[in-house]
């Protein structure tokens, strides 16, 4: 059986088989009741076949940033490796079109993206408004259905990407950032796009199991306090063998280990240990030593349940040195309640003491992981009091961008038939840049990215070395020479159809994300702060410039006074 996929010999094509979308709700009913009518029209009009260009892009940076995560693309080019109508969608759309004709529904069958081309900023990338994320290249009918899906899946993408990426550059390089927003996402493709697209902006794990599975997204996750509270006594564990990480020895009762070892801390003279705590809550105890008993080489602690330095530090410290005698190392603990700061300190303290106390080495350097509503801002707030924390468990304000909805990308049209377009508007941020453009990101002496430049698709491109002139697209005023040390174009072939041409492969998610890294880490800091950044340049060369000017007023109306 020959291999092909949306009407391509897969034989011929360059690069592996591509999968569907993850969502397997991304089909080509996934769009605007307007995308098919518009398309009806195009076809009535005997327009559908001519040759259109369109640019998605941004027009404003979230979250008052100056800089955004380019994300989505990987989804967008399954979606277009897959394009096809079944016959009962093109029923359905047949009876949600008035009048529609019988032979639209034929041309519909016969559609898929073999006679498209997109042109894509690689996946992962720090991007930034008005320069074009994607250019989609095709007939125009074709294109237009793809308006609706490529949006929805490069929107929230970028945005939950740029959330996550603005949250690593607050906590440090350093400390662990965990994603723990499957609950609180909107709904289940919310949830799964959030733990990806996290994991792209810098995040290192995700309590998500379904995410794990699907991306390869460690994995990061312990007990909740419902776990601890289910337990009453000590006397409901019944099976108490524990054997050593050598496997050498057996332990034929845990639990007479542990109490022995909360009995040692008890009788230590530190002043870091004494009249912190006298007894313990006993049924945390019989949790915490329970969970240990499941999860011997992986015990990390939920230690608020009740109280956190009379109760929960005590009562985990006691089962890690248990676990310690039989040779195994506990995580650590997390803390989902109270002031952060502060108790992280006191349990860092605590630790410390015990390692000191009894001679453990390194037990004073357990984890300590911090929950409980975590933003971009709490963090910040916790760096700047001083804290103990290692790890950041955050959810509900990182995966619903809770700071802003959306991140507002658009698609419009800058050429049809080899004519450029222009959308205007009284409000100069929605005025589009007309015709098909090729863009590059300059670099300076230091290694930082400098302006990002746009220019027509048949200009030379800029040379390092070379003096080049910048301009603000709109305003005349603002414009510089540039002398480039590095040049990068920006726009890469990832789908062409038909054509017998190679094309970027699909990358590992991994590598996305190293890229993201890579980027930001590249930047300068001034762009990067949360409080007033410095904004990043984006311009077009002095002969687009005149071009758009040109194409303005061609198309403006001209006003009469009387």
């Amino acid at each position: 059986m020959e291999t092909k996929q949306n009407g391509l010999d897969l034989k011929k094509q360059p690069g592996r088989v591509i999968d569907k979308p993850t969502n397997p709700m991304v089909t080509p009913l996934l769009n605007d009741l307007y995308q098919f009518t518009m398309a009806y029209a195009y076809w009535k009009a005997n327009k559908q076949s001519e040759r259109s260009v369109f640019d998605l892009y941004f027009r404003k940076n979230p979250f008052g940033g100056e800089y955004t995560i380019f994300a989505g693309l990987e989804e967008c080019i399954k979606f277009l490796a897959n394009f096809k109508l079944s016959n009962e969608e093109i029923d359905f759309v047949r009876d949600s079109l008035p009048n529609c004709e019988e032979a639209f529904c034929e041309y519909l069958r016969g559609l898929d993206c073999s006679d498209i081309e997109v042109y894509a900023i690689a996946e992962g990338s720090v991007v930034f408004p008005k320069v074009p994320l994607l250019r989609i290249e095709g007939p125009v009918a074709v294109v237009q259905l793809l308006e609706t899906p490529f949006l929805n899946l490069i929107n929230y993408a970028s945005l939950v990407a740029t959330n996550a990426a603005r949250h690593r550059f607050v906590a440090g390089k350093s400390k662990l950032l965990l994603e723990f927003g499957a609950r609180r996402a909107q709904g289940p493709d919310g949830a799964i796009s959030a733990s990806k697209y996290c994991y792209l902006g810098g995040f290192d794990a995700t309590s998500n199991v379904a995410a794990g599975k699907l991306f390869g997204i460690p994995l990061r996750g312990t007990h909740s306090h419902a776990f601890v509270s289910s337990f009453m006594s000590l006397d409901e564990i019944v099976d108490k063998a524990l054997r050593s990480s050598d496997g050498k020895s057996t332990s034929e009762d845990f639990v007479s280990l542990v109490q022995t070892c909360l009995t040692k801390i008890q009788a230590c003279n530190s002043s870091s240990l004494c009249g912190i705590f006298s007894e313990t809550n006993k049924s945390e105890l019989a949790a915490f030593t329970s969970y240990a008993l499941a999860f011997p080489s992986a015990f990390l602690a939920l230690v608020d349940t009740y109280d956190v330095m009379k109760s929960g530090i005590p009562n985990f410290c006691a089962v890690a040195l248990a676990l310690n005698e039989l040779g195994y190392k506990a995580v650590g603990i997390r803390l989902d309640s109270g002031d952060l700061a502060y108790l992280s300190t006191e349990a860092r303290k605590f630790f410390l003491a015990v390692e000191r106390e009894l001679k453990v080495p390194d037990f004073g350097k357990m984890i300590i992981t911090a929950s409980n509503d975590l933003n971009e801002e709490t963090v910040d707030a916790l760096n700047k009091q001083g804290h103990e924390v290692d790890a950041f468990g955050i959810g509900t304000n990182l995966v619903t961008c809770y700071a802003q909805a959306a991140l507002g990308c658009v698609f419009k049209l800058v050429e049809i038939n080899n004519q450029p377009r222009i959308k205007l508007s009284e409000d100069v941020t929605k005025v589009s840049i007309p015709c098909k453009k090729r863009s590059y990101r300059l670099f300076g002496k230091e290694g930082y990215p400098l302006v990002d430049i746009m220019t027509g698709e048949n200009e030379p491109p800029p040379k390092v070395g070379e003096r080049l002139l910048c301009r603000h697209p709109f305003n005349e005023s603002k414009r510089a020479y540039v002398v480039p040390q590095r040049v990068e174009e920006l726009l890469k072939c990832y789908w062409r159809g038909n054509a017998d041409k190679a094309r970027e492969e699909l990358e590992p998610l991994k590598e996305i994300r190293n890229r993201c890294i890579k980027q930001l880490e590249n930047m300068r800091r001034d762009h990067m702060r949360r409080l007033n950044p410095t904004p990043y340049k984006v311009s077009v060369s002095a002969k687009l410039y005149d071009f758009i000017h040109f194409l303005w007023l061609n198309e403006a109306p001209v006003g009469e006074l009387h």
